[in-house]
């Protein structure tokens, strides 16, 4: 929801808004680009020359942190930050404007405390040399000032384009909540733990709830904490953000989501769909089962739930229409079935959670398999049950599904040889995420000859303002994070929910209860970066499986995920399949409790997650 009332200053912010936008863009785009080759550089001499580049990973490094923070300002000018609107775009027109002035001023605020913060602590990253490179650390850590200065700009021309009187009572009263909570310091700290409440319940999901960008509401929430009721310098944020964006196996986030808009952009997704529709089309439901098998083989390439729809859909949606199935139907099951495949690899919240918690990425991308084909085959039930009275495609003759196969073969092996090349150790996520990129492109030149290259300026942007979205949000959350264990939060917690009843089983219940919930309001990522870390020992230490941990709440999160009325995920599904969400609500909820029988089955039978293993 981009609701930005009338424009105060007419064509001022307009033209700012231009310049601001080109003087951004073009270094962003040009740093996916570097970045990819960088990273191509350094597999082709371990992989090829086998003699590995010492400089490529620092360099790589470097840049990354730069691609980031300049994504996150180009997710800014686009109204790509991960916000919740659904309660917003329920309000009257003068409460959109309201929550829009409301959405620009917190991030403001955020951005004004910490940016002399964020230049203390590039200054003093001067005296660290790099190993490699042999440059100072400001070269990598600049990158915060940098990026917090362009992002403040971009919300000062983004001010100008909201109604004043909006901006002025927003204001008002973000100083007066400043006030309240100067004067009320000694009593919040002299109620101890109780007063997270305050920062991390109420005025966290007002601001969530609001329409605050999850990133940006996160990072005022620790600030706010920090602030009020500690002593701890501001620069810890900065330092907790750079640890939490910096991790080398997050390197594979642009790259992934590179990669999936190049397999729909090359036809590669299609030829996939086409297929598989040959094989199945002809039996009744079959064209559900389709956008299963597809949803199944292209989720979590792209790195974004949408992505994955938006390549699957428009393909099936029309001769699905044609053989009877209600539009309601179809935007049900397209919802369910993005739940069913977040834990099918790559998928970067897989990736995500390796990161946070240390779990094994091979690991985890093994584990992913088998849950997400348990909910697979609970949803094509739901289907071959809903489907009764459409008509069935004519056969295909084997010679045309061969013909399909035969063209659908270099789309089919790419997820595969990803999977496979990880799960077995022979190259990292990132590595291979590289390597997909160049096979992609490839075969989309030489095999489908289908290739257009005006695309590709657009989609160095979408995948900088995706990754810098989901960066931000993962750098702020390891900031608040850092801020409830060294509370001692942590630590309650954990004495809390080891005195559940049901022992592991029943901490496995609370966890999916309350990762379903998470999951509609914070979305996958921050909910899995901000309680991962907390929730992952509490699970070992009840004797649970840190994989089978990882599968339950990464489904349960997926659930809230695409679940009425405040899941984001189908509001998405909505958009794509151009469905009214009043039409899908009524035929969701069979799906819904197929998905949750089915995470019952997996986290009731551990082996589901980890026989494979």
């Amino acid at each position: 929801m981009e609701h930005a009332g009338r424009r105060v200053t007419g064509g001022l912010g307009g033209r700012l808004a231009t310049v601001m936008q080109h003087a951004v863009e073009v270094p962003t785009a040009a740093l996916v680009l570097v970045e990819i080759s960088v990273l191509l550089a350094g597999v082709v001499s371990r992989f090829v020359f086998h003699h590995p580049f010492t400089w490529s990973d620092e360099l790589a490094s470097i840049l990354f942190l730069w691609l980031a923070m300049f994504g996150a300002v180009v997710a800014l000018q686009r109204g790509q930050h991960m916000r919740l609107t659904a309660i917003v775009s329920a309000l009257g027109p003068k409460w959109q404007g309201r929550a829009e002035a409301l959405a620009i001023l917190v991030p403001m605020v955020f951005l004004l405390v910490l940016l002399p913060q964020a230049w203390e602590f590039a200054d003093e990253e001067r005296f660290i040399e790099t190993p490699a490179l042999g440059l100072p650390n400001i070269v990598r850590a600049a990158a915060l000032p940098v990026g917090f200065a362009l992002m403040l700009a971009e919300c000062a021309i983004r001010l100008l384009r909201c109604r004043w009187v909006h901006v002025l009572q927003v204001a008002v009263v973000l100083v007066l909540l400043g006030v309240v909570l100067h004067f009320a310091a000694p009593m919040l700290k002299a109620i101890g733990n109780w007063n997270l409440v305050v920062f991390f319940v109420v005025l966290l999901f007002a601001g969530v709830l609001l329409g605050v960008p999850i990133g940006f509401a996160f990072g005022t929430a620790i600030v706010l904490f920090l602030m009020t009721v500690t002593r701890v310098p501001l620069t810890i944020v900065i330092s907790r953000m750079d640890e939490g964006m910096s991790g080398l196996v997050l390197l594979a986030v642009p790259l992934f989501v590179f990669l999936g808009l190049l397999i729909e952009m090359t036809g590669m997704a299609r030829a996939m769909v086409a297929f598989l529709a040959g094989l199945l089309g002809h039996v009744r439901g079959g064209l559900y089962y389709v956008l299963l098998g597809a949803m199944y083989l292209v989720s979590g390439i792209s790195g974004s739930k949408a992505a994955d729809m938006a390549a699957v859909a428009p393909v099936l949606f029309p001769e699905m229409k044609q053989r009877g199935a209600d539009e309601g139907e179809l935007v049900a099951i397209l919802s369910a079935s993005g739940a069913m495949s977040e834990t099918i690899p790559p998928s970067l919240v897989l990736i995500t959670i390796g990161s946070v918690t240390g779990v094994s990425i091979a690991a985890l991308f093994t584990g992913g398999l088998l849950p997400g084909f348990v909910l697979a085959i609970a949803l094509g039930l739901v289907a071959w049950r809903r489907s009764r009275g459409e008509t069935a495609g004519a056969k295909v003759s084997r010679a045309v599904v061969g013909k399909a196969f035969l063209v659908a073969l270099p789309s089919l092996l790419l997820p595969f040889v990803i999977r496979t090349a990880v799960v077995e150790g022979v190259a990292t996520a990132t590595e291979v995420s590289t390597i997909g990129i160049v096979y992609a492109v490839l075969i989309g030149l030489g095999f489908y000859r289908q290739f257009d290259w005006r695309r590709l300026y657009p989609m160095l942007l979408e995948t900088a303002a995706l990754s810098g979205a989901i960066l931000l949000i993962i750098g702020t959350a390891t900031g608040m994070a850092w801020g409830l264990t060294q509370s001692g939060f942590s630590r309650q917690l954990a004495a809390a929910m080891a005195s559940v009843p049901g022992g592991g089983f029943g901490f496995l219940l609370i966890s999916i209860l309350a990762f379903v919930v998470l999951g509609s309001v914070l979305e996958g990522i921050p909910a899995i970066v901000l309680f991962g870390p907390l929730l992952f020992p509490i699970a070992r230490a009840a004797g649970i499986h840190e994989v089978h941990y990882a599968m339950v709440v990464i489904l349960a999160m997926g659930i809230g995920l695409f679940a009425p009325p405040l899941g984001v995920g189908y509001y998405s599904a909505c958009a794509i399949g151009r469905v009214n969400p009043d039409a899908g609500m009524r035929r969701i909820w069979p799906y819904l409790f197929a998905l949750l029988v089915g995470l019952l089955a997996v986290a009731a039978f551990p082996w589901l997650s980890t026989g494979f293993l």
